[in-house]
């Protein structure tokens, strides 16, 4: 089901335009020009503060992971905290490679919204005259849309707590997303490639690491 969604939506997005018709409305909104490209709330908050908290909870993970090798009474949580520290760093990293190798601009870049670049979609040539372009897909985004492996994690530990995982998850890089949109850093397909990407690591890291194993194995269910 999250395939189809995704089929769709890219279909709508980057077939249909979908993309340049809410950046459109957005750039509008604040007056023809990007505005709160430097805003405190969109760069300071949510940005620069945003991609800073989230590199410190991967540091924490990354710490609670080392008490759990040291720790005997806190091996049962090894395996899970180790699928949940592959997951973050590797959905962040692919979709900081994938940026690389695209070669599509931002949407500050464009003619249409002030930049100086004609608009070339994904699967489109774009010259090389315009220079290394790497703007899909949409890394801030993917700070918080990696933490979707919360879903997994909790799956294999505290199955009642799984929805509230993905929530903040989604939530995290809805916020994210929705900041960067707001500054013309991104269209809104480049979030959803971003989530994408993360979800499917999360998933196939599980299907590895935890999915073949009972329910409650690595940490006793909660009552």
């Amino acid at each position: 089901m999250p395939l189809t969604i995704f089929a769709g939506l890219s279909v709508v997005l980057m077939g249909l335009h979908g993309d340049l018709w809410l950046a459109d409305r957005l750039y509008a909104m604040e007056g023809h020009a990007w505005n709160l490209q430097t805003g405190y709330l969109t760069q300071d908050l949510l940005h620069a503060s945003g991609r800073q908290a989230s590199k410190d909870m991967w540091f924490t993970l990354a710490l609670m992971v080392g008490i759990s090798l040291l720790v005997r009474q806190a091996r049962q949580w090894r395996r899970p905290l180790v699928y949940l520290l592959l997951a973050t760093a590797l959905s962040t990293a692919a979709v900081g490679l994938l940026k690389r190798w695209t070669n599509v601009d931002c949407p500050w870049d464009l003619l249409r919204y002030g930049g100086d670049n004609a608009y070339y979609g994904l699967f489109m040539h774009r010259p090389s005259i315009l220079g290394h372009a790497k703007c899909f897909p949409a890394g801030h985004a993917s700070a918080g849309y990696a933490w979707i492996a919360l879903y997994f994690f909790f799956l294999s530990t505290r199955p009642r707590w799984r929805w509230w995982g993905l929530g903040f998850a989604l939530g995290l890089g809805a916020i994210f997303g929705v900041a960067q949109q707001l500054r013309g850093a991104h269209f809104l397909s480049h979030d959803l490639w971003a989530l994408m990407i993360c979800w499917l690591i999360a998933l196939a890291l599980y299907l590895l690491m935890l999915g073949h194993r009972q329910k409650g194995q690595w940490v006793e269910a909660a009552p």
